[in-house]
């Protein structure tokens, strides 16, 4: 499995001498499997003089972030880029994804930045208040939310034939790595501090087309499921960074109830949740399986 990095390139609550907001930025990797240690994953930050924003101060400090992590774990250049960059602030896209093409990596609008979220609301609260020039009343949150787009019927790719709702403990996860799956990614539970018993809600969808269902799914930036109350009532899949598609319509009330369920147990969970693709209810192998989590305002 490739390395995928998480990045942030944004002003901060800090002002320079004459009074211009400092930009930052802030790359970190993903943690990827359910029993991987968060203690020693690359991090890599740097201030940016409000004058030298733009696309080539970028590029060259991901450059260097590059440098960075080769000396950190000493492995070669060809193994260490990442295979993609994910990035949450929609209105930097163009600098953001122009800095990663002259490096020839992907760049992602994503909502699968929990690293990164992290690691911004602890810089607002320990590190940036104790900086020359901070100003707390901009000091707003780490995050911005953008508001989904019309949910979208499915694509054809991704018709399938059933669904259900289902929950696992939360100390199941401890053994995914065991599980055959071919498309999927997850995070360790770990860094949500869940209780072993902690039951994760999730989803399950079975299709005949299993594994091309799952491999179309994989290339969505799968971001969380949510309940969409409205009428008629329905699961949304939420993609990308703000991409919204309806992944079942509810037509009954003892589903309905199921769904209340389903959203009562993320919410028990800090919103952790999973979304899995099988072939029949009997199969003992996932398709795809991905572990998800709904971040929520601050």
């Amino acid at each position: 499995m490739g390395t995928i990095w998480e990045l942030d390139f944004y002003s901060r609550p800090i002002l320079d001498e004459n009074q211009k907001k400092i930009w930052e930025v802030l790359i970190c990797e993903s943690p990827l499997t359910p029993n991987q240690s968060t203690d020693n994953l690359f991090k890599y930050s740097k201030f940016c003089p409000n004058q030298q924003v733009n696309s080539i101060w970028l590029h060259e400090a991901i450059a260097e972030a590059m440098v960075a992590t080769r000396t950190a774990v000493g492995i070669a250049q060809s193994q260490q880029r990442p295979q993609k960059i994910r990035f949450f602030r929609r209105q930097m896209s163009n600098m953001i994804t122009k800095a990663c093409q002259e490096l020839d990596i992907p760049a992602q609008a994503s909502r699968r930045t929990y690293t990164l979220e992290k690691w911004l609301q602890q810089r607002m609260k320990d590190f940036y208040p104790h900086q020359r020039g901070y100003q707390a009343d901009a000091a707003t949150s780490a995050f911005v939310r953008y508001q989904s787009q019309t949910p979208q019927l499915l694509p054809d790719a991704l018709q399938y034939e059933q669904w259900a709702f289902v929950s696992l403990a939360a100390e199941a996860f401890t053994e995914m790595d065991e599980w055959e799956i071919e498309f999927g990614e997850a995070f360790p539970l770990s860094m949500f501090e869940l209780a072993p018993e902690t039951r994760i809600p999730g989803i399950i969808i079975f299709s005949a087309r299993a594994t091309p269902l799952a491999g179309w799914m994989s290339g969505l930036e799968l971001a969380f499921v949510q309940l969409d109350s409205g009428k008629p009532p329905r699961m949304l899949l939420e993609t990308g960074a703000s991409e919204s598609w309806i992944l079942a319509n509810i037509k009954d009330a003892q589903t309905l109830a199921e769904a209340q369920g389903f959203s009562s147990a993320k919410q028990k969970a800090q919103q952790v949740h999973f979304l899995a693709v099988q072939s029949t209810p009997t199969s003992e192998t996932f398709a795809g399986f991905w572990l998800l989590q709904e971040v929520k305002e601050n």
